[in-house]
């Protein structure tokens, strides 16, 4: 389905979309959809009839709006968004929400819903401090949930950057030489992190927004000596780092910044004579104010419930070897 709206003039379209369109991308990843400019004519290409009635709804606001205003900045293109969809509700609907309103991750059109009271208390956590540890086995929603919160901050212009990072650290085997730039090299590493990303906007927009820098890969060696300012920060497989590593990162968050720090204690993959930064971490960094910790077990996996009985089988093996060595 193919919806349009014209501007009155290039002026005024240049308001909105901003100098050399440089809103486009962020309002294709907010709308969930394809947009093209032609003259003075700003399309949306969706088969969605809801996201096409958002985004003529959502243009029209702001043509109106750019009357008094000469600039957008991604923030109040999202207060303009969310003001719509607030308008839209019922008076029964908004009262609904407000009674016993649990938290959630909105993502443009998408939401990310806690599926139990750990997965609830992870996002409480990350909405309150400005660092959070998830830790815990695998499928407990702890890096689907991160990557949905990084991203809602991300295009609600409540950050300017998302940077994923983690250690580069094979898992038993040996990958050897991987071609192609830095980003190509490191992608493998960081699929989960894509693949999770993947699900809530499309992969058009995620390359848009490493296109502009408003994603940001690294691995976390070449986080040394930075200071990040205005960004959200994801460090996957933290359990991989050393304490050095750790340390590291823990110290390069700047001004109205936020780090989440994910990983599986069970799964080190490092040599035996090097300590996890991650277990580490936990040892040391209670109480601090403004850093929390969340942990997972096998009772909080939402994957698959034979996962969570593989996880358990694992964790009694792994108890009955400590037995049988004292």
């Amino acid at each position: 389905m193919d919806r349009s709206v014209e501007f009155s003039s290039e002026e005024q379209m240049q308001r909105v979309l901003g100098i050399n369109d440089r809103n486009l991308p962020y309002l294709e990843a907010l709308l969930g959809c394809d947009m093209y400019v032609k003259g003075n004519t700003v399309s949306c290409l969706s088969k969605d009839d809801a996201v096409v009635n958002r985004f003529q709804q959502l243009i029209e606001r702001l043509k109106r709006v750019s009357e008094q205003q000469h600039y957008f900045s991604e923030a109040e293109i999202f207060m303009e968004f969310q003001s719509l969809k607030h308008a839209s509700l019922t008076i029964d609907e908004a009262l609904a929400r407000q009674v016993d309103e649990k938290p959630f991750i909105c993502v443009h059109n998408r939401f990310a819903y806690p599926k139990n009271p750990r997965q609830e208390a992870y996002i409480k956590s990350m909405e309150e401090n400005q660092i959070v540890f998830g830790i815990g086995p695998a499928g407990t929603g702890k890096t689907f949930l991160a990557v949905a919160y990084a991203l809602s901050l991300l295009l609600s212009g409540k950050r300017h950057k998302l940077i994923l990072t983690r250690p580069i650290v094979e898992a038993g085997e040996n990958l050897g030489f991987l071609p192609g730039d830095l980003a190509q090299k490191i992608n493998p590493y960081l699929r989960p992190l894509y693949d999770a990303m993947e699900s809530m906007i499309s992969v058009q927009n995620i390359r848009r927004l490493e296109e502009n820098g408003s994603i940001e890969i690294a691995p976390l060696a070449y986080m040394r000596g930075r200071s990040l300012q205005n960004a959200i920060i994801i460090l996957d497989e933290a359990q991989n780092t050393t304490k050095e590593q750790m340390q590291m990162f823990l110290t390069r968050l700047g001004e109205n910044s936020n780090a989440i720090v994910t990983g599986d204690i069970s799964q080190v993959d490092l040599p035996r004579n090097k300590d996890s930064g991650l277990v580490h971490a936990m040892h040391i960094l209670n109480g601090i104010e403004g850093l929390d910790f969340i942990l997972f077990d096998s009772r909080d996996v939402v994957r698959s419930r034979i996962v969570s009985h593989i996880i358990d089988a694992y964790a009694q093996d792994v108890n009955k070897e400590k037995r049988s060595s004292l």
